[in-house]
């Protein structure tokens, strides 16, 4: 007798997929939490910041410091969402808010310049983490 296989259509469970999604919603969390702080303290007026000249993307001190506070909220909301079985909406968001991090730190880079780099290639490996695990939904019990 001879057999027939089926071809397989659905990829294989990568442990690194799952994996890297949670670790995307861990990483999201403590970026939130860093970028609260940030906010709070640029809202504060701090002497930490570097005093900038003529820049671009010049801002109020203030300015910058609710848009780090208010990203940083919604980031840490995501980011729990990611770990409670990565749902769907928690999934576009965390693409969509690591996104448009990258743009923010990117206009933020002259005020923390080896800071913003850092996040910017951690918000690369969510936003990949999350898309390359996109199909892939854990079992719920």
């Amino acid at each position: 007798m001879s057999q027939q296989t089926q071809p397989v259509t659905e990829r294989p469970h990568s442990g690194l997929a799952s994996g890297g999604t949670t670790f995307a919603g861990v990483l999201l969390i403590v970026s939130g939490v860093v970028m609260i702080l940030e906010g709070i303290s640029a809202i504060a007026q701090d002497d930490v910041w570097v005093r900038l000249g003529d820049y671009v993307f010049k801002f109020n001190l203030t300015a910058w410091g609710w848009i780090h506070l208010v990203l940083g909220v919604l980031v840490i909301v995501v980011g729990a969402a990611l770990l409670q079985n990565a749902p769907d909406w928690a999934r576009v968001a965390g693409v969509a808010l690591a996104a448009f991090n990258i743009i923010v730190n990117f206009a933020w880079m002259p005020y923390t310049p080896v800071w913003a780099i850092i996040v910017i290639a951690i918000d690369v490996f969510v936003i990949w983490a999350l898309c390359r695990s996109w199909g892939e939904h854990p079992k719920r019990a």
